[in-house]
């Protein structure tokens, strides 16, 4: 901390950490936080069950079939570009997310035109998945960051 603040990243990444307490998903939780060039906060987002469906008819379990939540689960960050107020343009911004995103959230982050990608953990680093998602982002030119001063983060874990 500079001067008694907390920087930008800590900041953002702080918001990101705390939407993801909204999330239900018992074993990941995961939260997003997009950026404007000016810092402002353009939209926030936390993966959950698309609004307005009766969760209770919908498994939060890794099950098979139609027991998989990951049939139903809307990621933090597409969720996140979703619920940008006003038809504002995402194009040049910063997307703080506190999971690397996979590769249907990378092409969405692509498609808006965010251009730099700050995130927390890369837990699943090691799938194809994530392999093909880290591989379109670079080819479209998004930096990526990891996040590494957890101060802030731990206190909101």
């Amino acid at each position: 901390m500079e001067n008694n603040n907390i920087s930008w990243d800590e900041y953002f990444m702080g918001i990101a950490s705390l939407s993801a307490l909204r999330s239900k998903d018992p074993n990941t939780k995961v939260g997003a936080c997009i950026v404007d060039n000016d810092n402002k906060v353009v939209s926030i987002g936390y993966n959950g069950m698309p609004t307005g469906l009766d969760e209770s008819k919908l498994s939060w379990n890794k099950g098979e079939g139609l027991d998989s939540k990951y049939l139903y689960v809307c990621h933090a960050e597409f969720n996140a570009i979703l619920n940008t107020r006003h038809g504002e343009a995402l194009k040049g911004c910063r997307l703080y997310v506190t999971l690397f995103p996979c590769n249907e959230c990378a092409k969405a982050c692509i498609q808006t035109g965010i251009k730099e990608i700050i995130y927390l953990e890369d837990k699943y680093a090691d799938t194809i998945g994530f392999q093909a998602s880290r591989k379109m982002l670079e080819l479209a030119g998004v930096k990526l960051r990891q996040y590494t001063a957890k101060e802030l983060v731990d206190l909101v874990k």
